[in-house]
């Protein structure tokens, strides 16, 4: 692990998987400073980058439209976007340039730990200050208050830790105490009723000895078999030049 992603996993652990608990956390984001839990969400998420070996970019994922490079590039740009739009900003694309939704361009593809790093540390400087937990922020799911938008991107950053992991075979590095949260985010934030606009599909049943993450990724529409699952359509292609993926996952 660099430096950079030792500072950054350091700082965030320092808030412990006890954290949604012990801290009072309610499910209701509008009782909720999710700031506490972004820590240990962005440090998880830390871990799986960091566990991605070279020849591994090209896997597919329990995001039907993101290999694994694809979901690197996806989570290191959505973590920009929600940075800038607590330094004030619009809630616009990271990158231009990016061939990913919310995606990122130019990073070689052993290089993608120092630019989640950057991002990480930007994102929670963006919003140390506590007014902008009520103040109302336009991010790429709507305009709402800002605990409302953190709650949001715990939810995110946490489900796409489980594509992650399950893509690497690396659910050791799961945290435990985060998926209870962004499960009750998730069944508030996201209508059990998918229609047009809904970036997710249909809700799924989940095993009746499903932990609290295979309930989350059944909600969100996250079916997977890894011995049958194959890239994402298009997935290499745009993270190299071809048409754009627009599926915010």
């Amino acid at each position: 692990m660099n430096a950079d992603m030792s500072t950054a996993a350091s700082t965030a652990e320092s808030t412990t998987a006890s954290t949604a608990s012990a801290a009072g956390l309610a499910p209701d984001p509008s009782a909720t400073d999710p700031r506490p839990l972004w820590a240990p969400a962005s440090a998880q998420m830390a871990r799986l980058f960091d566990a991605v070996r070279p020849g591994r970019l090209e896997d597919p994922t329990p995001c039907a439209e993101f290999d694994v490079g694809a979901l690197l590039s996806h989570v290191v740009g959505g973590t920009l976007r929600v940075a800038r739009v607590g330094e004030g900003g619009g809630p616009g694309e990271a990158d231009p340039d990016a061939r990913v939704d919310s995606g990122v361009s130019g990073v070689p593809e052993e290089g993608w730990c120092e630019p989640y790093a950057r991002a990480c540390e930007r994102f929670s400087a963006a919003w140390a200050d506590d007014s902008k937990l009520d103040a109302l922020v336009t991010v790429p799911w709507g305009t709402m208050p800002g605990r409302f938008a953190l709650a949001g991107s715990v939810m995110e950053a946490t489900a796409h830790s489980w594509d992650l992991a399950q893509a690497l075979g690396r659910q050791d590095l799961l945290d435990p105490g985060l998926a209870g949260f962004a499960l009750a985010v998730a069944r508030r934030a996201v209508p059990e009723e998918r229609g047009e606009g809904v970036p997710f599909g249909p809700a799924l049943s989940a095993p009746e000895d499903a932990d609290d993450y295979g309930k989350l990724a059944a909600w969100l529409g996250r079916g997977w078999d890894p011995a049958t699952a194959t890239g994402g359509p298009g997935s290499r292609t745009a993270r190299m030049g071809g048409a754009p993926e627009r599926d915010r996952g």
